[in-house]
């Protein structure tokens, strides 16, 4: 009997616990004070910020309205997003620029947008799967046609008449395990992903690898893009640094010759042999390259810092902002201008208006 009682008694017990915690949790509910009281909504600061002044927008979501609008209605024709009950498009889309350009954290966000933190990363990262899909039909290879740049110059042409752009590594600083850190850590010791930039001559993505520890090489993650979805046209190449091995695709400058734009200002005076005029040749073409690498830097804070998301979102963060600013549309190469041996240039001619922007 006295065994029975215990059980009855903890039985009883354990029932009045219960009870307890359903009454304080039905309490607590009851005096629970809202965090997101702000009369400003998200959707409400979206279409504030949309509908007035042009430096806000590029302030708050780094682009022109105008270029923010056709951003949306280009995703929208793909059906890679749609409105939901709650949340729209325009403000979906915001959420992500607003935290990739101020590198926002998720309160941040939720103060921003008055919304809850699973709703801001949900989004987040729908719109980040959006711009993945996207970056395939944005960032893509470059016209065969001789770039206006160099036809245009004789300094360049014919020298470089085949060559249809510039390729070059950055490194994008990443929030790692600590078991899994070693790839990682570059020969500065920090920790980062080598992401590998191409671009023409009209500062337009024309690739972006992504996803490679920071302890690779330049010539080891091109060697790879090569193998995936990145090829030279027969007879073309792109402008290289010495990083990378000189090959008949990849164009590398003279070594041991002076080639950094900024060593050929401080000799100040002119190239003293061939080499050295190549070099600084090379030099000005490559620029580009390292141009709109400083330019997507300064653009999406996102890239110059650590942050909290999965080392794989890390990765695709880097090719959705080179995504989410798709550049204006190429040079048409219907009205190309012939030239001596046939050779043909994207003509600045008949150009259409452009709908997007370059990054530079």
């Amino acid at each position: 009997m006295w065994g029975n009682f215990l059980m009855r008694k903890h039985r009883e017990d354990d029932e009045l616990a219960i009870i307890e915690a359903l009454y304080a949790r039905e309490e607590s509910s009851a005096n629970r004070t809202r965090i997101h009281t702000s009369i400003l909504t998200g959707d409400m600061y979206v279409k504030e910020v949309l509908e007035g002044h042009e430096l806000r927008c590029k302030r708050d979501f780094q682009m022109e309205k105008h270029i923010f609008h056709n951003l949306v209605e280009c995703l929208r024709e793909r059906c890679l997003l749609r409105d939901t009950d709650f949340v729209s498009m325009e403000e979906q889309v915001a959420i992500f620029l607003y935290a990739v350009s101020m590198n926002a954290s998720n309160r941040t966000l939720q103060g921003q947008f008055q919304h809850s933190g699973e709703t801001i990363s949900r989004y987040f990262h729908i719109v980040l799967t959006a711009l993945m899909v996207l970056s395939a039909n944005v960032i893509q290879l470059p016209s065969i046609n001789v770039p206006f740049k160099v036809a245009s110059n004789p300094k360049f042409m014919p020298y470089f008449k085949d060559c249809i752009g510039a390729i070059d590594g950055t490194h994008i600083p990443v929030s790692i395990s600590p078991t899994e850190q070693d790839p990682y850590r570059n020969r500065k010791g920090t920790l980062s992903q080598n992401v590998m930039v191409a671009c023409d001559f009209e500062n337009h993505f024309v690739h972006v690898s992504a996803r490679w520890e920071g302890s690779a090489s330049d010539a080891r993650v091109l060697q790879d893009a090569l193998q995936n979805n990145f090829y030279v046209p027969e007879g073309k190449f792109y402008l290289v640094d010495a990083g990378y091995a000189n090959t008949p695709n990849f164009i590398a400058p003279y070594r041991n010759v002076r080639y950094h734009l900024q060593e050929q200002g401080r000799s100040n005076h002119r190239p003293k042999n061939p080499q050295e005029l190549f070099n600084l040749r090379h030099a000005q073409l490559r620029n580009h390259v390292e141009r709109i690498i400083g330019t997507l830097k300064k653009r999406f804070a996102v890239l110059k810092c650590a942050t909290q998301y999965p080392i794989d979102s890390q990765a695709e963060i880097a090719i959705a902002c080179c995504a989410s600013v798709p550049p204006s549309p190429r040079r048409r190469s219907d009205g190309a201008i012939k030239l001596e041996k046939n050779h043909a240039i994207d003509s600045p001619k008949n150009r259409p208006e452009p709908t997007f922007f370059s990054l530079c």
